[in-house]
């Protein structure tokens, strides 16, 4: 009874087999099958292995949302090198309403060559033309994002010669924190006084004909220091024509939260446009010899995620293309093995 029982279980479960087997007397293998079914398992192989290559691949979805954040403060990182002594020039930081003074106990004046080195001019060199092609390719600025903590160091390397020349300039460098509004970072003559109205830069006892503001930026980045991340202003060099110059910088921050498979950073992106112009009263253009960096922050924060296509989607479009592929060459042998019946009939 239970073998009955079992032969029409198995009989009803052959019933509903949807791949029915063809006796291997009635199958008769070909040339042209033969080429078909190389070419199937070439072209399954070849995509194969591009999915797999894009399985691989990761990519930067960008997401916005309102900064929240108003009560933290602000780091900002410094490395500028200006064509003056250093007991000349004085660096300074303010916020929007120019009452607060910022610390700058932060920074660093240490007396410099302006004129690179050759390995140096070499590395300025590099990192111009990298800050040309992320101009007209925004999409390297994901690659950069990636490589972050694995690329070389964007920071100037030391001087290679051994110049005895004297220093002809100083270079400011290091960091210092301020409040998350907009602001005004400056350099310019004279050291910072404390002032019951704002603040003041000691430059009377310094020759006016010594003013020279040439200056060379390193680095310049807002937020954590993320080593890898070239910003819009690494590398900039400009030559002052005269004594009385004055550069601006017109800086928007944006907060970026930085999340790849290697390094997780609070950190800032920003947009710079510049203008430099001639101090000359007589003719209506005011103002303050030195450098001027204006920077606002946008009320709007970016989240930028690494991400990876799932394993499951991967399997599923590899299921897919050799599914495709099959079926289609399955079709191509029914068409051919009806044309040789039909021959065959005739």
């Amino acid at each position: 009874m239970r073998r009955l029982n079992r032969r029409k279980t198995l009989s009803l479960v052959k019933e509903l087999d949807a791949f029915p087997k063809v006796p291997e007397s009635y199958v008769e293998t070909s040339a042209s099958g033969g080429t078909v079914s190389l070419i199937a398992f070439t072209t399954m192989a070849l995509l194969t292995i591009m999915e797999f290559s894009v399985y691989q691949d990761t990519w930067m979805k960008y997401e916005y949302e309102v900064d929240k954040d108003f009560s933290s403060k602000l780091r900002i990182n410094i490395d500028i090198t200006v064509a003056m002594k250093c007991q000349y020039v004085g660096a300074d930081v303010l916020d929007l309403a120019e009452t607060m003074v910022a610390s700058a106990d932060g920074l660093v004046y240490e007396p410099a060559i302006f004129d690179l080195s050759p390995q140096q001019r070499e590395w300025q060199r590099m990192l111009q033309l990298i800050q040309s092609r992320l101009q007209e390719e925004h999409s390297l600025q994901d690659v950069i994002f990636k490589s972050a903590f694995k690329s070389a160091s964007t920071a100037l390397p030391p001087r290679e010669d051994d110049s005895s020349q004297p220093p002809d300039a100083c270079r400011i460098r290091g960091h210092l924190y301020v409040n998350k509004v907009a602001g005004n970072f400056h350099i310019t003559v004279g050291k910072a006084i404390p002032h019951p109205r704002g603040h003041a830069h000691l430059a009377a006892l310094v020759n006016h004909d010594s003013y020279n503001f040439s200056h060379r930026i390193d680095h310049l980045s807002f937020g954590e220091l993320v080593p890898g991340i070239i910003n819009p202003l690494d590398g900039t060099e400009k030559i002052a024509l005269d004594h009385n110059q004055m550069f601006q910088y017109f800086i928007t921050v944006v907060p970026t939260k930085l999340h790849t498979y290697k390094i997780s950073a609070d950190t800032h992106q920003f947009a710079v446009t510049e203008r430099e112009r001639v101090i000359n009263h007589a003719a209506g253009s005011h103002g303050v010899s030195g450098i001027f960096m204006k920077y606002d922050l946008s009320s709007l924060m970016v989240t930028v995620t690494e991400e990876h296509m799932p394993f499951w989607q991967f399997f599923v479009r590899l299921c897919g293309i050799v599914g495709g592929i099959f079926s289609t060459t399955d079709y191509g042998n029914h068409v051919r093995q009806k044309a040789n019946l039909s021959d065959f009939l005739i």
